[in-house]
């Protein structure tokens, strides 16, 4: 069982930045795919970014890229996600996920926390 505990959301203007952070439980960190992804209201969720086990590569959404940065220590086992020049559009919950089988399924969820763009 792997539990995850996002972190550092809040309210924040148009053009600034925050940095999310999601701290997983258990010793096999390091071999999960983690992903963020985010649900604005009225809205799907969608995948925001995915980075691949031992830091292998990374991969945004077209939205978010260029902006948003996603990366890892696996030696506190926590995944970030950088969100610089947020726009009004980024507002949403965000949470993470984790794939423990390396297939890209994501079998595990965080809470959420939330990031609200004021313009």
């Amino acid at each position: 069982q792997v539990q995850l505990v996002e972190s550092g959301g809040g309210l924040v203007q148009a053009g600034g930045s925050l940095r999310l952070s999601c701290a997983a439980s258990g010793r096999t960190f390091s071999t999960y795919n983690m992903g963020w992804f985010r649900q604005a209201p009225g809205k799907e969720r969608e995948f925001v970014a995915v980075i691949s086990r031992n830091d292998a590569g990374t991969y945004a959404a077209d939205s978010v890229k260029g902006r948003f940065t996603i990366s890892r220590d696996n030696t506190k086992n926590t995944v970030y996600l950088q969100m610089n020049r947020l726009k009004t559009e980024d507002t949403a919950v965000y949470y993470c996920a984790a794939d423990s089988n390396s297939e890209y399924v994501w079998d595990y969820w965080g809470q959420g926390t939330q990031v609200t763009v004021s313009s």
